[in-house]
């Protein structure tokens, strides 16, 4: 009968024991797959934290090229318009003021060699009178 009892207690111990065992074992899968949870996670995590990093900066970064180039080209343009509009204008100045100083000069030139021709006709009248 002892040995009943012992063999009965044997038996509860080995059960407790091989339960305690299983349930050890089911903890350390549940860890596990906790773990590569975490780790699937972070990784996703990190992976669209990086993706909305690079989106931004990419789009700040297009943002300032554009600027820049943008402010370089109105720049070229504003020198290369103004340069031409004064040469043409420089053109047209030049071209008028050449024209009425050329009718001023030839008025006058034309009024003092009438008043020469003036002169040199009442002189070659006194002489021949």
């Amino acid at each position: 009968m002892i040995q009943e009892v012992a063999m009965k207690e044997n038996a509860v111990i080995t059960i407790i024991s091989i339960t305690i065992i299983v349930l050890n074992m089911m903890m350390i899968i549940v860890l596990d797959i906790k773990n590569a949870i975490m780790v699937a996670t972070m990784a996703e995590v990190t992976t669209v934290t990086m993706a909305e990093i690079m989106v931004a900066t990419m789009a700040e970064v297009t943002a300032a090229v554009m600027a820049a180039v943008m402010a370089a080209v109105m720049a070229a343009t504003t020198a290369e318009v103004m340069a031409v509009t004064m040469a043409e204008v420089t053109v047209v100045v030049m071209a008028v003021t050449m024209a009425e100083v050329t009718v001023v000069v030839m008025a006058v030139t034309t009024a003092v060699v009438k008043d020469v021709a003036a002169v040199g006709a009442g002189c070659f009248n006194l002489i021949n009178n």
